[in-house]
């Protein structure tokens, strides 16, 4: 497979995709991070699901910063991505949902100064809270080289801290309602050839989010994934320690 770019020395375009729903409250400041970065190259999608709370107040206001933007319901957050896909036109995706935030205005053209053309880039993540306060890293931090075969371990890289060429980029997988953004990175590592760590923190994170809201359903759907990357036997086996990561997050906060 050939790079992302036929023209390494040529700077890529990055579609940034934020899927929204009824997140007037989270959306303006995902806009204004965006709008912060020093990299020009950029094409801005936003995919709203049909919202009744004021978001399409905050899109329209935004507008002029905004490349194309749709309002339609849709079948769930995956769906919605997949209308973003369909709309972007650059040589990257990244994917920064209503809420997170681009680390820093420097992140993009760090990145691509670093090794133009990579297949995917990636780097860590910073957990904030609804009001923006950073909270930590990301519990799982992102190894110092990565390939598809390191996901038995689980997500080791969060969705909004990944970049993936275009050409990579396949449709989410709809019949995984909570889990689709694992199957995604980990179909395009499968694909990539050359994946390069940023060695930084990529993007801020609201702490949250449908996985964390349906952890058990997510785990059964990831065990699914795993068993078709990974075998059955090999599945069983790296799920010891995530079921017990799983057990430790019920005891922490009392859900069981």
């Amino acid at each position: 497979m050939n790079s992302a770019m036929n023209n390494p020395s040529e700077n890529p375009k990055v579609s940034i995709i934020t899927v929204v729903f009824n997140a007037r409250s989270t959306l303006e400041r995902t806009i204004q991070s965006v709008r912060s970065l020093d990299y020009s190259h950029v094409e801005y999608l936003v995919v709203d699901g049909g919202s009744t709370d004021g978001t399409l107040d905050i899109i329209r206001r935004y507008e002029a910063h905004i490349n194309a933007w749709i309002s339609e319901p849709d079948k769930g957050l995956y769906d919605a991505m997949n209308k973003g896909l369909n709309m972007a036109t650059g040589d990257y995706v990244w994917f920064l949902n209503a809420g997170d935030e681009v680390a820093a205005p420097q992140v993009l053209t760090r990145l691509f100064e670093q090794r133009p053309g990579a297949d995917i880039y990636y780097g860590d993540t910073m957990i904030v809270d609804l009001e923006g306060k950073e909270i930590g890293h990301r519990r799982l931090s992102p190894p110092r080289s990565l390939t598809w075969k390191d996901f038995h371990r689980g997500m080791l890289v969060s969705h909004q801290s990944i970049l993936v060429a275009r050409s990579l980029a396949t449709p989410y997988d709809l019949r995984y309602r909570f889990s689709a953004d694992y199957d995604w990175v980990l179909s395009a590592l499968r694909r990539a050839r050359v994946v390069v760590n940023g060695e930084m923190v990529l993007s801020r994170f609201l702490d949250g989010g449908l996985t964390k809201k349906n952890i058990l359903p997510g785990l059964k759907e990831r065990f699914k994934i795993m068993k078709k990357n990974f075998g059955l036997l090999a599945t069983f086996f790296h799920h010891i320690p995530i079921t017990c990561r799983f057990l430790r997050y019920l005891l922490i906060h009392r859900r069981f």
